[in-house]
């Protein structure tokens, strides 16, 4: 796991907690941030790979899986 300035790093091994953990990495951002939850994405970049992150992007209105 690594953790950069609004965002978090994952690598989920196991498939039946990706749920879970997800949505407790985009609960964790969205504090961390002092923003709402529909201004955090996640982002697949390998094959148990993710990273939950603020979206600069002010008309974005949250990403799902």
């Amino acid at each position: 796991m690594t953790f950069e300035s609004h965002s978090v790093t994952l690598k989920i091994w196991d498939p039946s907690a990706m749920e879970s953990t997800l949505e407790a990495a985009i609960a964790h951002v969205s504090t961390a941030a002092n923003a709402p939850q529909d201004r955090v994405r996640v982002t697949r970049s390998g094959p148990a790979v993710f990273t939950v992150s603020l979206d600069d992007d002010m008309s974005c209105k949250g990403h799902t899986l």
